[in-house]
């Protein structure tokens, strides 16, 4: 089972993923793209690394380029290194947009 981070590790860990932020026991990211079919192929990007390091973020597409990531390591009950792994991965996606 996967170690629970602590609140300042949290912090520490935030101050370098990008513009994630902590909401309760998850860490979020909001991201605009340029119209639907960009979310979609973001959102495969996004599907393709989470199932190649196991780990699956909460996915919701909404106001048709409007993105929204939510990483939590259910199966701990909050925050781990590897949500911060995948947040890094997906920065590096976001970075490719």
């Amino acid at each position: 089972m996967a170690t629970l981070l602590s609140d300042s590790e949290i912090e520490q860990r935030l101050a370098s993923v990008g513009a994630w932020r902590r909401e309760g026991e998850s860490i979020v990211r909001d991201l605009e793209v340029a119209d639907f079919a960009t979310a979609i192929r973001f959102v495969e990007a996004v599907a393709a690394e989470a199932e190649r390091v196991n780990h699956h973020p909460d996915i919701l597409v909404h106001g048709y380029k409007l993105v929204r990531l939510t990483l939590s390591t259910h199966s701990a009950g909050g925050l781990t290194a590897g949500d911060f792994d995948l947040a890094a991965s997906i920065e590096e996606l976001i970075g490719q947009q």
